[in-house]
């Protein structure tokens, strides 16, 4: 009867003095020695719960269960089998990360808590023979909720990785946009792990076990990537974060009691409601001689020192839990009122899969990158789950063109957009996956001077010149063919009418970069039109270079907010003349990127603002231009030379000034760097007209090449 008193007394000081911390600011007695995050919000994110009346009567109702449930024997020998399902928020970068660390992980959290960790027997001697083997493991689900086979790993692309204010709002963010099954994953039937790149300034946190959030998706654990596992962007000495947080999920405490602050000098005035865990107030670091509080000695019958290579301290060194935390941790397993019951219940284990023989229910695949340039290799990786044992590749455009390893190395030699397909096997059941237009084999390198207006294209769909990376698949990049600086045409992204946080890309080819010398200079040049929707709006352009197909980006430019635009307008914004435009000039393209394989790339990140339009893309040597500059003459013999029309249908002119009289080629190349025209032609001394017949050219861009005894000269046009 006391207990209960107890337990009411406490529902009535939770109701009356909780606060939510709402500024995510740095805490350092928090933080373990020597970190910049957070070790542990949990205690955190329970106080904000209780601000909720509701959850403080199933918190209350929560804790009488948990006082029956103590009184029951726990099973001994009986292994319960957790489902896990691991959520990877990512906004593609590390945070994505691989399947193995995730595999690496859950191998960590089975060996600690089976106690087949071999430190375990290194123990401080007060504690040897103490560390319990809880017997409990954890398994990958391999069904969704709407019965489909998935590999227990479900991957969301969202800015939200890095919003971790409201973990609500990620796991939102996870219903929406996974690639598995877009709704709940009810947490009565999966533990759900949440990987993202911020959770609001903690390495990780989740709540204790509640009947309020039972069937709730966000019954689960929030955790940073870096903390995921011991390999990747993890490391040995952040893998235990996972068993840490688990042991919370199954209703521990911190070894000095219900609170995120170690070391504190009240601390041995609270407890963690486990008598074989010594008194303590915690430690920040591998503290082996702490000793902090006596008031354990009425148990222990002796002085006996703080147990910090308990799992739920903070040190570096922790390595066991204690057939207490043991029998806590059973006993919240055993609670249907919190749906922990139900997660290791035999049935759910049939409908989430876990356990079950595995076989193959998904071919599928990832390679090293999809965008190459011509001679680049690509590494393939078989993806496939749940048991394979047999791979057929076909690689159109590559070689070797097929294949039987289960993850080949291919080379593509020829410009194209290409299909890969996989079908695997595991012995008896075979799939197929086919993905098409799935690698981009870009066209040989463009010589500079380099210029483009889209004056050639009717779409920028699987074009070979230019990428179109549209991450959230709504409005991408697109020719317009009504409005242009110059010319008929232009890029253009609808960004009006588009929900907030949108990354849209335009990506260059390559472009030959290594004729400049090292002390020369390098101009980019490009024009571009925008307003914004709302004089709040704020908005970016970002021009990123690489000097190596694309494995590498480097930002050179930024514009952002009234620096991009400051003009506001409510309605669908399309430039009317070449006032409405702004030119750009970037002379930051340093020698360090002259390279045959130079790219560039623009990338608009929106707000829900208005369009956005781009032209007169020009990348040439010197000094900034405001004009185009279509050719550099490098031969000095020819010289006021002029090529026209352009774009061009059935015959193009060219038109120029020679020193002297003197043979020169006369050629046409295109983009893929092919040569589709050549001539030899006797100029005279002065002015020399050449007639080309362009009816059999296909449209596109293409390069004229006129090549003397001392140089040449390139100029680029459109075949329309």
């Amino acid at each position: 009867m006391k207990h209960l008193l107890t337990l009411f007394v406490a529902f009535f000081v939770l109701s009356t003095s909780a606060q939510v911390k709402t500024k995510n600011t740095f805490d350092p007695s928090n933080a373990r020695e020597g970190e910049g995050v957070e070790y542990c919000h949990q205690h955190k994110k329970m106080a904000a719960l209780m601000q909720n009346p509701e959850h403080q009567y199933h918190r209350m109702m929560d804790s009488l269960e948990e006082f029956q449930l103590a009184k029951k024997p726990i099973q001994k020998g009986t292994v319960y089998k957790i489902p896990v399902v691991f959520h990877v928020l990512h906004n593609n970068g590390v945070e994505n990360i691989s399947d193995e660390q995730i595999y690496d992980a859950i191998e960590k959290m089975n060996r600690d808590y089976r106690l087949l960790n071999q430190d375990a027997n290194n123990v401080h001697a007060e504690f040897q023979g103490m560390p319990a083997d809880i017997e409990v493991e954890f398994l990958l689900a391999t069904k969704a909720p709407n019965g489909q086979c998935f590999k227990g790993i479900t991957r969301t692309l969202s800015p939200m990785s890095y919003q971790g204010a409201d973990g609500g709002d990620q796991v939102a963010a996870i219903i929406a946009g996974n690639d598995v099954f877009n709704g709940t994953w009810p947490g009565n039937k999966y533990l759900n792990v949440f990987i993202c790149g911020d959770i609001g300034g903690a390495a990780g946190y989740t709540t204790k076990p509640s009947g309020w959030s039972a069937t709730q998706m966000t019954n689960g654990i929030w955790i940073l990537h870096d903390y995921v596992g011991s390999i990747g962007t993890s490391s040995i000495g952040s893998s235990r974060t996972m068993t840490h947080e688990v042991g919370h999920w199954l209703n521990l405490d911190h070894t000095w009691g219900p609170n995120n602050n170690p070391g504190t000098a009240s601390s041995c005035s609270t407890d963690d409601n486990v008598q074989d865990t010594p008194n303590c107030i915690g430690v920040q670091a591998c503290i082996m001689s702490s000793n902090t509080c006596n008031s354990d000695n009425a148990y222990w019958g002796f002085d006996i020192r703080d147990n910090v290579e308990n799992y739920m301290d903070y040190s570096y060194c922790s390595k066991m839990f204690t057939e207490g935390q043991k029998t806590r941790m059973r006993t919240a397993l055993q609670s249907n009122n919190t749906g922990r019951a139900n997660v290791i219940s035999a049935a759910n284990l049939v409908a989430v899969g876990a356990g079950a023989t595995p076989y193959l229910c998904k071919a599928d695949f990832i390679s090293t990158r999809s965008t190459i340039c011509v001679g680049d290799t690509l590494q393939f990786t078989d993806e496939s789950y749940n048991l394979v044992n047999g791979w057929n590749w076909v690689f159109t455009g590559g070689t070797p063109a097929t294949s039987t390893s289960q993850n080949p190395i291919v080379v593509y030699n020829t410009p194209g957009v290409y299909n890969v397909s996989l079908t695997a096997s595991d012995g008896g059941t075979t799939d197929a996956e086919v993905k098409n237009n799935f690698i981009r084999v870009l066209p040989a390198p463009a010589t500079i001077p380099f210029w483009e207006g889209f004056e050639s294209y009717a779409s920028l769909n699987n074009l070979i010149n230019w990428e179109v990376i549209n991450q959230e698949n709504n409005n991408a990049f697109t020719i317009e063919n009504t409005t242009a600086y110059s010319g008929n045409q232009c890029a253009k992204l609808v960004n009006f009418g588009q929900a907030p946080s949108n990354i849209d890309e335009l990506i260059s080819s390559p472009i030959d970069l290594s004729v400049v010398p090292a002390n020369g200079t390098v101009t980019l040049s490009f024009r571009y039109s925008y307003r914004k929707k709302l004089a709040a709006d704020y908005e970016y352009l970002k021009v990123f270079i690489t000097g190596d197909c694309g494995e590498s980006w480097v930002q050179r430019k930024t514009l952002g907010g009234t620096q991009l635009g400051s003009i506001a307008l409510a309605t669908s914004w399309k430039p009317s003349s070449q006032a409405d435009w702004a030119t750009v000039h970037m002379t930051n393209v340093t020698s360090n990127y002259f390279e045959q394989n130079f790219r560039v790339k623009f990338r608009f990140e929106g707000e829900g603002g208005n369009n956005f339009y781009l032209d007169d893309i020009n990348l040439y040597g010197g000094s900034p231009s405001n004009t185009i500059v279509l050719g550099v003459n490098e031969d000095q013999t020819l010289n006021n030379i002029t090529l026209y029309p352009n774009p061009v249908q059935d015959e193009l002119s060219v038109e120029y000034t020679a020193t002297s009289a003197s043979e020169i080629t006369v050629s046409i190349v295109d983009m893929a760097g092919k040569q589709v025209q050549a001539h030899r032609i006797q100029s005279n001394a002065g002015q020399n007209i050449i007639m080309m017949d362009t009816k059999e050219l296909a449209a596109g861009k293409y390069t004229l090449l006129l090549q003397g005894n001392s140089g040449k000269t390139t100029l680029p046009f459109i075949k329309h």
